[in-house]
C-alpha cells in the first residue's frame, strides 16, 4: 500500500478591482499592444485599499473545501505560499487558520516567490506521505501590487494580486502512475541568480518592503531552459514520459515562457492551461489560480495527469507531477 496526496477541491479568489493594458498608459511610456505582444497580457486584478493576502487567501480556501465538501474543522495544517504577507509575523496561514474558524492542527508560510506554490505542495505531500497528517489546504496567495516600483514599466505592468487553493487528502494507491494524487516533485534553487530578480528592501537591510527589481532579459533566458529541465525531471520520477501528460498548467508569468516551455516538452498550446492574459503574474497564487480556473472551464477532469512548474527569485525553481 502507498498512500498519496490527492487533489478533492481546489478554488481561488480574485479582487474586484480589474486594471486593463490601456490604464498604462496615462501613466508610462507604454501600450497595450506593447505589454500584449511581449508578455501576453491584457488585464490583471489589484487589490483594493485594506484588502489583505490573508483576505484572498482565506476566500480561495472557502472556495476550495467548498469544492471537496470538507469542514475546516477536518483540516490538520495549512500552508501558505507568498511572498506578500499582510504583517512580517505571525505568518498568513496562522490568520487564515483562525478565520476558518480552526482550533487545531498548525499552520505555516512558505516562500520561494514565484515557485512558493511548487514548494508548498511538496510539503503538504511529504506531510501526508510520512503519515503526519490526512488532510491538507495548500494556499498560494500575494498582492505583488503592494511591492510595485509605478515608474518602471519592465516590471510593474507584469503583476497582479489574487489567490488560489487546493484541499489534498490522504488516499491509498498501488504506488504505480494509475494512483491520483501527487506522483512525483523536482525541486531546485541557485542563489548565484540573486540579482535576476528581488526586492530591494526588508527587514534586516533596509527596514521597508522595498520594491521589485528584475533583469527581464536574463530571467527569460533561465527561465525556458530550467522549466523545460524540472518538468522532465518531476515527469521522469513519476515513471512517465512527456507523452502521458494531459495538462502543463505552468506558472503564468509570460506567453513566450509559457510557449517556449511547451514547445520544450513537445507539447502544443491546447495542451497547456493559460490564464496570465486576465491575471498578469501572480507569483505564488499563479499554478492553484489556473488549477483551478482549468477545471471550472472543463479543461482538467479526474484522471488527467498534469505537470505544473514554476520559477522565481532565488532562483528558485521546481515542478510536480499530480494525477487529478
Amino acid at each position: 500500500m502507498t498512500i498519496r496526496a490527492v487533489v478533492t477541491g481546489v478554488g481561488h479568489y480574485l479582487p474586484a478591482r480589474v486594471v486593463e493594458n490601456a490604464e498604462f498608459e496615462k501613466t508610462l511610456d507604454t501600450s497595450d499592444e506593447w505589454i500584449r505582444t511581449r508578455t501576453g497580457i491584457e488585464r490583471r486584478h489589484f487589490a483594493e485599499e485594506g484588502e489583505t493576502t490573508s483576505m484572498m487567501g482565506t476566500a480561495a480556501a472557502k472556495a476550495a473545501l467548498s469544492d471537496a465538501g470538507v469542514d475546516a474543522s477536518e483540516i490538520d495544517a495549512v500552508i501558505v505560499a507568498t511572498s506578500t504577507p499582510d504583517l512580517t509575523f505571525p505568518s498568513v496561514a496562522t490568520m487564515i487558520q483562525k478565520e476558518l474558524g480552526m482550533t487545531c492542527g498548525f499552520a505555516f508560510d512558505v516562500q520561494a516567490v514565484c515557485a512558493g506554490f511548487i514548494y508548498a505542495l511538496s510539503n503538504a505531500n511529504a506531510q501526508i506521505v510520512s503519515g503526519q497528517v490526512k488532510k491538507v489546504l495548500v494556499i498560494g496567495a500575494e498582492t505583488f501590487s503592494r511591492i510595485m516600483d509605478w515608474t518602471d514599466r519592465s516590471t510593474c505592468v507584469l503583476f497582479g494580486d489574487g489567490a488560489g487553493a487546493l484541499v489534498l487528502e490522504a488516499q491509498e494507491g498501488k504506488g504505480t502512475p494509475e494512483d491520483r494524487g501527487i506522483l512525483s516533485v523536482d525541486l531546485n534553487s541557485d542563489g548565484n541568480y540573486k540579482d535576476m530578480l528581488y526586492v530591494d528592501g526588508g527587514v534586516s537591510t533596509t527596514g521597508t518592503a522595498g520594491k521589485l527589481r528584475m533583469q527581464g532579459n536574463a530571467l527569460f533566458r533561465q527561465a525556458v531552459q530550467k522549466l523545460a529541465s524540472t518538468a522532465e525531471t518531476a515527469i521522469g520520477k513519476a515513471g512517465l514520459t512527456t507523452q502521458d501528460i494531459d495538462w502543463i498548467v505552468p506558472h503564468q508569468a509570460n506567453i513566450r515562457i509559457i510557449e517556449g516551455t511547451a514547445k520544450k516538452l513537445g507539447h502544443a498550446m491546447d495542451q497547456v492551461v493559460v490564464t496570465v492574459q486576465d491575471h498578469g503574474n501572480t507569483s505564488a497564487a499563479s499554478i492553484p489560480l489556473a488549477m483551478s480556473v482549468g477545471k471550472e472551464r472543463g479543461q482538467i477532469k479526474t484522471g488527467d495527469i498534469c505537470v505544473a512548474e514554476a520559477i522565481g527569485g532565488g532562483l528558485a525553481w521546481g515542478a510536480i507531477v499530480i494525477r487529478w
